[in-house]
C-alpha cells in the first residue's frame, strides 16, 4: 500500500494520481476529515471535544469526523497487521 520511496505523512500513502491519502480513506474521505480536524478544538488524543452550547450541525461535523477517523483507524491496524505479518522471519532492526 505504502512504499518507502515516497514521502509521505506516517499514516498516509500516495495514490496513483499523486494524492496524499489517509489508509483506508478515499481521497474525498481525506480531504473532509482534515478540514473537520482544522476546525475542531483538540481533546485527548486529538479528538474533538463537543462544547456545551454547540450548533446541531457542529455535533453532526463531530459525528463525521468519528466515522472518518474510525474507518481510517480499522484500515491503519488492518494495515499494520498485514505488515507484520509480511515481515521476514528473523528480522531484527537491533
Amino acid at each position: 500500500m505504502t512504499s518507502l520511496g515516497n514521502n509521505a505523512p506516517r499514516r498516509y500513502f500516495v495514490d496513483a494520481g499523486g494524492r496524499r491519502v489517509l489508509i483506508g480513506l478515499t481521497p474525498e474521505e481525506t480531504f473532509e476529515f482534515e478540514r473537520l480536524d482544522s476546525e475542531q478544538l483538540p481533546g485527548q488524543a486529538g479528538r474533538p471535544v463537543a462544547r456545551d452550547g454547540d450548533a446541531p450541525w457542529q455535533a453532526a461535523d463531530e459525528r463525521r469526523w468519528l466515522e472518518l477517523y474510525e474507518k481510517h483507524e480499522g484500515a491503519w491496524k488492518a494495515w499494520m497487521a498485514q505488515s507484520r505479518a509480511e515481515r521476514p522471519r528473523g528480522f531484527n532492526l537491533y
